[in-house]
């Protein structure tokens, strides 16, 4: 990024932008000066998989960077950012040399990086193909966000990109990495609810764009590719198809919002959306940008059911089984969800593994997303 005061030099600044064109614009620069900060000690820290991190925002500060501290086979070897404040204060966190920090202008140049083994994409969702791609063609292995772009080709261009180049992507669908939902996957696999009937799902929370920088990018289509069912109605959708363990093949949407809402001129605030599995399993499931923060699911089976609230929460989860003779809660231990899916993809790169969650992963969510919108605009349901 530029540090001419007449060039636009803030990701934040960028994301303020109401096109996608532009806001790659604002946040080119040249290469970014840093004092040189301490070089990692030479210890088996060495021997993990280096990760160069590419947007530093909210999500990347406080969630899933410190998780590299708890990481057993990823670090962080070098930084992408349009600031270069934030990027000094950084660096000298998780001990990044000067030398591997990187504007968005100069970012190609990461492909002379021998300490950079994997680009992880923490971008808004409209931005992810274009610099998936771009990591793919500097022969970098990818971890990119979910959604994982605002189209159906956008995903396949990451997928048939990162094939080419002979590199792995994958998706960060992290709640399929956390202990309690992986428990819930378990007793419903083994049957301890009897045959699997019904699921719902809830997703929804209060974005807040005048409030919270964070949001600006969330109520601009171009950046979001859509609303609420793109940001958090991913996870009612993920979760549904994982506790099932089945593709659905027929949707049916309804959408509700308030357009006189400023924060809702472009992107939708509240869908409800129905999933019909082969099995005959149904699921029902919601997402909102207009209510208190509820992000939970429930799973029906004959014989009992199986309830996780919160179910997507970044560090607390509580389940509950009820049964005919009563409600029990299983013993589970938290654990960071962040730094095992870390570990994963470093583990992929080193046993050249095929990733749990990878593109086609989150190719066949945008494509459930866009058949969604389809039913919720037309008022019918849509086969998948």
């Amino acid at each position: 990024m530029s540090t001419d005061s007449n060039h636009t030099n803030s990701r934040r600044q960028f994301l303020r932008q109401a096109g996608l064109t532009a806001a790659t614009a604002a946040i080119a620069g040249p290469a970014i000066a840093l004092p040189m900060s301490a070089s990692p000690t030479q210890n088996d820290d060495q021997r993990k998989v280096g990760f160069a991190i590419v947007g530093l925002g909210k999500y990347a500060q406080e969630q899933m960077m410190p998780a590299f501290k708890e990481s057993k086979h990823a670090k962080i070897t070098a930084l992408v950012s349009g600031s270069p404040e934030k990027m000094q204060k950084l660096a000298k966190e998780y001990s990044v040399d000067a030398k591997n920090c990187y504007s968005y202008q100069n970012f190609d140049s990461i492909k002379d990086n021998p300490a950079v083994d994997v680009v992880y994409v923490v971008l808004p969702p409209g931005m992810h193909a274009e610099y998936v791609v771009r990591a793919a063609q500097a022969g970098k292995h990818v971890l990119t966000e979910k959604p994982m772009a605002n189209t159906v080709a956008e995903c396949q261009r990451m997928i048939d990109a990162c094939r080419k180049a002979g590199k792995k992507l994958m998706v960060a669908y992290r709640a399929q990495f956390e202990p309690f939902n992986l428990e819930a996957i378990d007793r419903i696999k083994k049957g301890e609810l009897g045959k699997l009937r019904y699921v719902t799902s809830d997703h929804g929370r209060q974005v807040k764009p005048t409030e919270d920088k964070a949001d600006e990018w969330r109520v601009v289509k171009k950046l979001a590719g859509g609303g609420s069912l793109m940001d958090i109605g991913i996870y009612s959708l993920n979760a549904a198809r994982y506790l099932t363990g089945e593709e659905p093949v027929e949707v049916m949407a309804m959408e509700s919002t308030d357009h006189s809402d400023p924060r809702f001129k472009e992107v939708e605030d509240q869908i409800h959306f129905t999933l019909r599995f082969p099995s005959g399993v149904l699921a029902t499931c919601t997402s909102a940008y207009s209510i208190e923060t509820v992000k939970r699911f429930r799973a029906f089976g004959e014989k009992a059911f199986l309830d996780l609230d919160p179910a997507t929460d970044y560090y607390e989860h509580n389940m509950t089984i009820g049964k005919a003779d009563g409600e029990m809660k299983p013993s589970i231990k938290e654990g960071n969800q962040f730094a095992a899916e870390l570990d994963h993809m470093a583990e992929c790169v080193l046993e050249n593994k095929t990733p749990k969650t990878p593109g086609e992963e989150g190719l066949r969510d945008i494509k459930l997303i866009m058949a969604i919108y389809e039913s919720a605009r037309k008022g019918k349901p849509v086969k998948v």
